[in-house]
C-alpha cells in the first residue's frame, strides 16, 4: 500500500503565526504541512528526543484516543528547550493519565452533566442581561472583553464554585495569571496560589456547606490538596477559554456580517452556530502528548520517548473532514470537531461553555443590532497563537 504520509525530510521549524489580515485562520505554514507532511519532524536541540507535529484531522483524533500517547507533562519534550516539562500540579487533569485521571474525573463527571449544565441557563441569561444593561448604560464605544466576554464566564464559574462575592476580583486575577501568564513559571506560581486559596475555601465549606460545586466535592474522596488543585483547574479551564470564545467569536461574526445577521434574525441557529465557531476558531490551538511505546503513525515510525504536538486548529480546518473548512458557515454540520478535544481528556466543562455561548451570542446581537468594530480589524490586539488564542481587547461601537 502506498504510504501517503511519510517521506524523509529535514526537520522543520514552522511559524504558528496567523496570516496577515486573517486572524481566524491557522498559520499558512501549518496548513501547508497538513497537505504535504501531516506528520512532520520538528527541529529540536541536538540530543533531544524526536518532536513531531501532527496536523491532519484523523491522525489528531486517533492520538487523542490512544493511551500510548501520554498527557503527563513530564513525558513531553518542549521543542525549543529540548527538555521535558515539569509534572502537572496536583489536580490538573490535563496532565494526568489513567488511573489517576480516571479516579478524579469519575468524581467530577456527575457534576457536569448536560442536564445539570442546562439548568444553569436561567442564571446565565440573568448574568448576560445584567452585563448588557451595564454596557448599554455606559454607551459606546466599549471594550467587549472587559464589559462582556470576560465578566460573564468569570461570574458563572465563581458562582459554580461558591467563591464569596467580595473575594472574586482577586480570585479571577489568580485565574488569569494561571492560564495566561507571561511564562510557565508565572503560570505555575499562580496555579499554586489558586490551589491554596481554594483549599482554605474548601475547609470553610466542609464546616459550613453551601449550594455550590465546591461544597459538593468536600464530600468526595479527594484529599484537601487534590480538592484545591481540582477547583483551581476547573476555574482556569472554564474562564479563559470561554472568555476568549465570546470575544473572538464576536470578532469573527462582525467580520462575517451575513452570518451575524442570520443568527440575529434566527436565534434558533444558535446551537449549530456555537459548534461552528468552536470549529472555525479552535482557540485551544495545540496540544502535546508524550509517546510511551514505539508506534507507527500514518506510516511514520515514532519512538518511545518522542513527543507529538497536535495542531488542533489545522485538524478542525482539514478539508478531508469539513468541506470548505475556511468558510464560516453557521448552518454546516460540525459533528466530530475537536475544539473540546477527544477521548478521556475531552473537556469536562464543555456543556457549561456551550450554555454560556448559546445565551450570550444571540443576546448581544439582539441588544445591539448595529454592533461593529470601533477600530480597523488589523488594529485589534491578538494573543499569542500558541496559547489559548483570542484578543486582548475588542473595541466595539453601535448606534
Amino acid at each position: 500500500m502506498t504510504n501517503t504520509y511519510y517521506r524523509e525530510h529535514e526537520p522543520v521549524t514552522p511559524s504558528f503565526a496567523r496570516p496577515a489580515g486573517c486572524p481566524f485562520d491557522p498559520s499558512p505554514e501549518i496548513t501547508a504541512l497538513r497537505a504535504e507532511l501531516p506528520v512532520a519532524r520538528l527541529a529540536a536541540p541536538e540530543g533531544a528526543p524526536g518532536v513531531w507535529l501532527v496536523t491532519g484531522y484523523e491522525l489528531v483524533r486517533k492520538i487523542l484516543a490512544d493511551p500510548r500517547f501520554s498527557s503527563r507533562y513530564e513525558t513531553q519534550c518542549h521543542p525549543l528547550m529540548g527538555a521535558h516539562l515539569p509534572p502537572a500540579p496536583i489536580g490538573d487533569l490535563t496532565g494526568m493519565d489513567a488511573p489517576e485521571h480516571t479516579r478524579i474525573r469519575r468524581m467530577l463527571a456527575g457534576k457536569f452533566t448536560v442536564r445539570r449544565m442546562n439548568q444553569l441557563t436561567e442564571r446565565a441569561t440573568e448574568i448576560t442581561q445584567a452585563h448588557l444593561d451595564a454596557m448599554e448604560k455606559q454607551g459606546p464605544p466599549a471594550d467587549l472583553v472587559r464589559v462582556f466576554a470576560h465578566p460573564i464566564p468569570a461570574q458563572m464559574i465563581c458562582e459554580l464554585l461558591g467563591v464569596p462575592y467580595e473575594e472574586r476580583d482577586a480570585f479571577v486575577g489568580f485565574a488569569q495569571s494561571a492560564s495566561n501568564g507571561d511564562d510557565l513559571g508565572t503560570q505555575l506560581a499562580a496555579f499554586a496560589q489558586l490551589s491554596e486559596y481554594l483549599q482554605a475555601l474548601a475547609r470553610a465549606k466542609r464546616a459550613d456547606p453551601t449550594d455550590d460545586l465546591l461544597s459538593d466535592l468536600t464530600t468526595s474522596d479527594l484529599t484537601e490538596e487534590e480538592l484545591g488543585g481540582v477547583a483551581a483547574f476547573l476555574l482556569g479551564a472554564g474562564l479563559d477559554t470561554t472568555a476568549n470564545m465570546l470575544a473572538l467569536g464576536t470578532f469573527a461574526l462582525l467580520r462575517n456580517p451575513a452570518q451575524s445577521s442570520a443568527l440575529r434574525d434566527d436565534p434558533s441557529l444558535v446551537d449549530g452556530a456555537v459548534e461552528e465557531l468552536l470549529r472555525y476558531l479552535s482557540i485551544a490551538t495545540t496540544g502535546m502528548r508524550g509517546v510511551l511505546a514505539d508506534v507507527e503513525l500514518g506510516g511514520v515510525p515514532i519512538k518511545a520517548g518522542d513527543t507529538v504536538i497536535l495542531a488542533v486548529n489545522a485538524a478542525n480546518r482539514d478539508p478531508a473532514k469539513f468541506p470548505d473548512p475556511d468558510v464560516l458557515d453557521l448552518r454546516r454540520s460540525t459533528a466530530g470537531h475537536l475544539a473540546f478535544g477527544h477521548g478521556i481528556h475531552q473537556c469536562l466543562g464543555q456543556q457549561l461553555a456551550r450554555v454560556e455561548m448559546r445565551v450570550a451570542f444571540p443576546a448581544l446581537l439582539a441588544r445591539f443590532p448595529s454592533l461593529r468594530l470601533a477600530v480597523p480589524a488589523e488594529e485589534v490586539p491578538l494573543r499569542d497563537p500558541i496559547q489559548i488564542y483570542g484578543v486582548h481587547s475588542l473595541p466595539v461601537t453601535w448606534e
